[in-house]
């Protein structure tokens, strides 16, 4: 019995295979293709210090344009970027509960912002145990 598949979720070790795009940075961490309700969702995270979140949000936006703009050519999708910015401290930006909304499943910011602050404070553990 052949099974169908409604949706494809890659991370980033998987790569798309685009035309005009050859640079290899150029990889979201989560694509997830949706071909029931023909959509491409492409969504890169990033933890910069709390200083920089706008920047950081306008830039992936920016960076992924034109893999989006191939994306709707090459498989008539509707393609979305989706960046989730959270700050070193927990800090996020004010349209990443909206940008969430997008993304199915269930997910929690706040969970997301306490990953953060525990991946910061691990780091900050290793550097002040480390004698130079």
């Amino acid at each position: 019995m052949p099974t169908t598949q409604t949706a494809r979720i890659k991370h980033e070790h998987s790569t798309v295979k685009v035309r005009h795009i050859n640079n290899n940075n150029n990889r979201p961490d989560i694509i997830i293709k949706n071909k029931k309700e023909e959509t491409c969702t492409l969504i890169d995270v990033a933890i910069p210090s709390d200083r920089n979140d706008v920047q950081k949000e306008a830039e992936k936006k920016l960076k992924y344009k034109s893999l989006c703009i191939e994306i709707q050519r090459m498989w008539s999708l509707k393609c979305t970027i989706i960046p989730v910015i959270i700050g070193a401290t927990g800090i996020v930006t004010r349209s990443l509960r909206k940008s969430m909304e997008a993304v199915p499943g269930k997910h929690s910011i706040d969970s997301l912002q306490k990953t953060a602050v525990l991946g910061t404070s691990h780091i900050i553990r290793k550097v002040l145990q480390c004698e130079a």
